[in-house]
């Protein structure tokens, strides 16, 4: 999904939360988002406080049911939040600002594999020559050239992510959003995945909010690592992952510091689950 909006003002309230040099992509302050069921009130998020600068790659780790994909949706606009303030800058108008990877495939299956990459750019209404360039490039990038022919029903499952990925990127977004687009797939096409995520990320350095369950994805992937409490949703930390790049998905568990930021990030982490275990086992 792509949605745009105009560069907006911040707040003097917002800009206490960012940095002096750099104007935030995306930030949030105080980000609240209750909701009902089952005839109850449900806090999903409470008092979200983040700002990711432009170019980043986060990821957003948590136990289930802690609010990460519902604050993707918040930012995504998709859902609304019930309280608190978010802003995301567009700092090229002519560009969509975000595009959205789902976990599950979201591909058009009456759609081939070019015609599916090429859709945002059809409805951007780009020239008809610069589609077919982009289609080809991103098609290469992930290592569908041959399939550009092809129906998403005779893809593998890591096949149709690929496209996906390739969609989101080919359409040129400011921001991407992917909520946990590789969770389905097994470790080693989900290896080759990230690798080429970050390959394609190394050249256009969008700015990255990547929803995972995994400490090792997160690290593997991101310049920084958010992790949320369980539910309500807040930020319980924030960790720099300056583990250097480019990375492999194997290689990188050697780098010196990756263990101690795995074992960091746990330690964060590890409360929250058993917490939100008990809570789902008292419910």
């Amino acid at each position: 999904m792509d949605t745009m909006t105009q560069n907006p003002v911040i707040s003097p309230q917002m800009a206490d939360l960012c940095s002096p040099a750099r104007i935030p992509q995306i930030a949030a302050r105080n980000l609240c988002k209750e909701f009902v069921s089952g005839g109850r009130r449900v806090v999903a998020l409470q008092d979200v406080n983040v700002v990711i600068e432009r170019g980043q790659f986060c990821c957003i780790v948590g136990p289930s049911g802690c609010g990460k994909t519902t604050f993707l949706r918040i930012v995504s606009g998709l859902e609304t939040h019930t309280s608190g303030e978010l802003r995301l800058t567009h700092f090229n108008q002519t560009k969509p600002l975000l595009s959205m990877v789902f976990q599950e495939q979201s591909i058009f299956p009456w759609m081939t594999v070019a015609d599916n990459v090429e859709y945002g750019l059809r409805m951007r209404k780009v020239p008809k020559a610069e589609r077919r360039d982009t289609v080809r490039h991103y098609l290469e990038k992930v290592g569908l050239s041959q399939f550009a022919g092809s129906f998403p029903h005779q893809l593998s499952g890591g096949m149709k992510q690929r496209v996906s990925i390739a969609r989101a990127f080919a359409n040129d977004p400011e921001i991407l959003l992917m909520d946990e687009p590789f969770a389905a797939l097994d470790e080693q096409n989900k290896a080759i995945l990230q690798e080429e995520l970050l390959r394609i990320w190394e050249e256009s350095r969008k700015t990255v909010l990547f929803i995972t369950h995994s400490i090792d994805e997160a690290l593997v992937l991101s310049d920084r690592a958010l992790v949320m409490t369980a539910r309500p949703g807040t930020l319980k930390a924030d960790i720099d992952v300056p583990l250097q790049r480019p990375r492999g998905a194997y290689e990188i568990r050697s780098s010196p510091g990756y263990a101690e930021l795995n074992e960091r990030m746990w330690k964060e982490l590890r409360e929250e689950v058993m917490h939100a275990r008990l809570t789902k086992e008292l419910a």
